[in-house]
């Protein structure tokens, strides 16, 4: 498959990429500025755009079989995440209009708690449900994937293990810890993998041996409701007649 990495250069991103390339996919790598390209194997190919840019976005969609989405605003409050983890996303499926494309969104374990101090002070959490709510409604075949905390995996702990409901909301590890390359194994097996389609997971590991095939635990969750923009089993904490009209009207145009 031809794949785009959104996020490329980023802490889980680089891995993603290699992994793409271990796969057997043609990688594609979004970066921002010639500055990047050392981080990036050569066997990848380049293209330059800023996803909150809409403008330098042009045509990214074009040939291309599947989008994974590893980006990220990190440390940058409330305007980051509503320009990156919602509007990155945004822009990037507006440019998706002419066929049906495979989409993995990467967001975070506990983005439906609204509650924490986290998501007070950035409104991160809200941002990227939002996101996640727009990937439903585009109408592409998509796996949203929210791992837990980055590396803080024990060296045996190599399970893999996929839960839904996002109900692990410490805010700490104790929600759940997961390696990076695991991470993108799971987000570069599931743009290929019909199991994992229309499905919303929270990625953890936990003690024991790492899975050869990911299959089963893809087949075990169930699928997304059509009826409800949500993870199947998502807290009704953000009802849509609540959201601001741009959010509504963005959702309204993006779809399919």
């Amino acid at each position: 498959m031809k794949v785009l990495i959104v996020g490329a250069t980023g802490s889980i991103g680089r891995h993603v990429v290699e992994m793409s390339i271990k796969m057997g996919h043609q990688t594609i790598a979004l970066v921002r500025s010639q500055q990047n390209n050392k981080l990036l194997p050569r066997e990848v190919e380049i293209i330059y755009g800023d996803v909150s840019v809409p403008e330098t976005l042009t045509g990214i969609g074009d040939n291309i079989d599947a989008v994974i989405f590893t980006l990220g605003s990190d440390g940058l409050g409330r305007i980051g995440a509503r320009a990156i983890d919602y509007g990155g996303v945004k822009n990037i499926l507006k440019q998706l209009t002419q066929r049906h494309i495979r989409i993995v969104l990467m967001t975070s374990i506990g983005v439906t708690e609204r509650e924490g101090s986290y998501n007070r002070q950035t409104e991160a959490h809200d941002w990227k449900r939002r996101a996640e709510r727009l990937v439903r409604a585009s109408g592409h075949p998509y796996t949203i994937v929210r791992p837990g905390w980055f590396d803080y995996n024990k060296p045996n702990e190599k399970k893999i293990v996929m839960l839904q409901g996002d109900r692990r909301h410490s805010g700490t590890p104790a929600d759940g810890v997961i390696s990076r390359k695991q991470i993108a194994r799971v987000l570069v097996c599931a743009v290929s993998e019909d199991e994992a389609k229309n499905k919303t997971l929270e990625l953890v590991a936990e003690y024991g041996n790492e899975q050869q095939d990911l299959a089963p635990l893809f087949s075990a969750l169930r699928q997304d409701s059509v009826a409800h923009n949500d993870g199947i089993l998502d807290i009704d904490n953000m009802p849509l007649a609540s959201e601001p009209q741009c959010i509504i009207d963005d959702l309204t145009t993006i779809a399919h």
